[in-house]
């Protein structure tokens, strides 16, 4: 199993990235992807998640009205729209799959059993 995330980069404040998210070595079917972010000197936090089975899409209220989760399971691939993004967005995003169950606590990373490598943010003022 391996997840690879990608497209961070440099922007300024306001502006947009999309991060994709892409697995191997088992499909999305039953599997929750979820997005979190490490600022510099601070714990992981979750940010976004999606469950392949039905889509159902869940975020940080932190992000909530700026960063969009979706999916594209043919190409078992998750992305996350990044817009209005603001200098404390700033940090390594990690994706992570885990299977769906109940009581599934989306946007805790102690729930997650596989982890990408990491890409990074930088928002500047």
């Amino acid at each position: 199993v391996q997840l690879q995330a990608s497209g961070g980069g440099l922007v300024q404040a306001g502006g947009s990235l999309r991060l994709s998210c892409a697995a191997s070595g088992f499909t999305f079917d039953d599997y929750a992807i979820g997005w979190f972010h490490q600022a510099p000197g601070k714990e992981r936090e979750g940010v976004s998640c999606i469950t392949s089975s039905d889509g159902s899409t869940y975020y940080a209220d932190s992000v909530k009205g700026r960063f969009t989760v979706s999916s594209d399971n043919a190409k078992n691939t998750v992305y996350l729209q990044m817009n209005s993004l603001k200098p404390e967005d700033t940090g390594v995003y990690y994706c992570a799959a885990t299977r769906e169950r109940e009581k599934l606590w989306v946007l805790f990373a102690t729930e997650y059993d596989y982890w990408g490598q990491g890409t990074l943010v930088t928002v500047s003022s």
